[in-house]
């Protein structure tokens, strides 16, 4: 052995250790479903070896309520939420939990999908629209034709009480000025039923007992593919979305790594990811996945999320007087 190889030998052994130094954790809180969880975190890890991530993963709504307990407790343990909507997301900027990160990812973003002080960012578009079993004789095109006196009792939709994608799209209605709170009572009066969830609506619609259903896209266009007698519509008036966004937590411990996991889900790489998972990119850089229409074929109502925060409660309240659950 040579001196030359010997020395190098010893510098790669005292490498070692700093390289374990080198490595960072970092915690990340999420909604996502197990499967799709785990394929982003595998592929983050993949293109950032030097990062480990530990997850945690439940539904919104009992993840946020984990969240506020440990935070109410003075603990700040995740470093990175990824969560469904920016309704959650603005009620937790606004109570001071988030850090502002502008990431330079976002400039290939309309600025309507992220927050404009880099408080969050929205990583893909889960739209609602319409769906109907092919059985059906008539074939909707547009959110009013639901409330036509031949749809009488043949609607179902997944209620706001239960469904955060429901409680976004009744907000989302709301900001526009055609069909807002009078077409929910037209709904209502034609005989709609609000059940459950999205499950549920996809269900009723694909055995057929419920022709017409309000619902998220991706159950019925992947269902469809695989021989369900249903057809997803982008309505003309325009879809609602929840954008599955990203956040940094104040007070996080790893906030270098959490950045570098926000330019990821944002990069082409990430929604590239977002796409093979069958969802709508929330860049406009990556197409659409197989049984989706072309992007630019697809309307986005507006949501203001902050408006849509202070109105949540007095909404759900108004909409279980009028449904009665």
């Amino acid at each position: 052995m040579t001196f030359s190889t010997a020395k190098a030998m010893m510098a790669a052994a005292l490498a070692l250790p700093l390289i374990a130094q080198a490595d960072e954790t970092l915690v990340l809180y999420t909604s996502q479903p197990n499967s799709d969880a785990q394929q982003t975190v595998d592929a983050f890890e993949r293109a950032h070896p030097d990062i480990d991530v530990e997850w945690v993963r439940d539904g919104t709504t009992r993840l946020i309520a984990r969240l506020r307990s440990e935070l109410a407790a003075g603990l700040v343990k995740p470093d990175v939420l990824l969560i469904a909507d920016t309704v959650t997301m603005e009620s937790l900027k606004q109570d001071g939990y988030l850090q502002a990160y502008l990431s330079p990812e976002r400039e290939s973003y309309d600025p309507s999908l992220y927050d404009a002080e880099g408080y969050y960012y929205s990583t893909k578009l889960i739209t609602t629209g319409i769906v109907y079993n092919t059985g059906a004789e008539f074939q909707p095109t547009r959110w009013t034709d639901l409330v036509r006196p031949e749809l009488e009792g043949q609607v179902t939709m997944p209620s706001p009480l239960y469904s955060g994608a429901a409680l976004v799209h009744m907000a989302t209605l709301m900001e526009n000025p055609d069909l807002g709170w009078s077409y929910i009572e037209r709904l209502e009066e034609n005989g709609a039923e609000a059940q459950g969830g999205n499950g549920g609506v996809f269900k009723a619609v694909a055995n057929g007992s419920k022709p017409y259903g309000v619902v998220v896209d991706f159950l019925p266009i992947r269902e469809a593919a695989k021989g369900s007698p249903v057809e997803f519509v982008f309505p003309e008036e325009g879809v609602s979305a929840v954008t599955e966004p990203v956040a940094i937590m104040k007070g996080a411990s790893n906030p270098t790594a959490a950045q570098v996991f926000v330019d990821f889900l944002l990069s082409e790489q990430g929604q590239t990811l977002v796409q093979v998972q069958g969802y709508l990119p929330a860049s406009d850089r990556v197409a659409p996945p197989a049984g989706f229409p072309p992007r630019d074929s697809i309307k986005l109502m507006p949501l203001d999320a902050e408006t849509a925060l202070e109105e949540a409660e007095a909404n759900k309240a108004r909409f279980s007087e009028l449904y009665g659950n």
